[in-house]
């Protein structure tokens, strides 16, 4: 990767919301997956990427996923439970016309069954669209 592509990867993870020393829980991984988006994740946070096994809160979600995974809604749920309120979650779903393409109404109408905000979508290389979601603030709940 040239240091102007690097550049471009490292800001985008910035600008979608990973910061510095995040545990970052990463699902769905397959061969498939965008190596280059991974690795700047991982180099902006200064951390390797945790899988589906962690059993501690994580402080953003990584969730590559593609149309025959299942239940976007249960998968999102599940996701939800992983990390504390106002947490990332950032969905990674094929583009259009690609093996695995998830419906943008899909992906809208799973976030908000499963209570999260959806702030924004982008390209992350070649085949996969990130779409943002964040999980909801509760009043209820302290922060440390």
């Amino acid at each position: 990767m040239s240091a102007t592509a690097d550049h471009a990867e490292t800001s985008l993870v910035s600008r979608l919301g990973f910061e510095s020393e995040q545990v970052v829980q990463e699902i769905g991984y397959d061969d498939d997956v965008d190596q280059e988006f991974r690795d700047a994740v991982e180099s902006h946070i200064g951390n390797d990427l945790v899988d589906e096994e962690y059993d501690d809160v994580a402080d953003a979600v990584l969730l590559w996923f593609r149309d025959e995974d299942g239940d976007l809604t249960d998968t999102l749920v599940d996701s939800i439970n992983l990390v504390e309120d106002g947490a990332l979650i950032l969905l990674l779903t094929p583009k259009t016309g690609r093996s695995g393409y998830v419906e943008a109404s899909d992906i809208s109408e799973a976030a908000e069954t499963a209570g999260l905000s959806q702030t924004r979508s982008v390209s992350v290389g070649k085949e996969w669209a990130a779409t943002r979601l964040v999980t909801p603030k509760s009043a209820a709940k302290s922060k440390r």
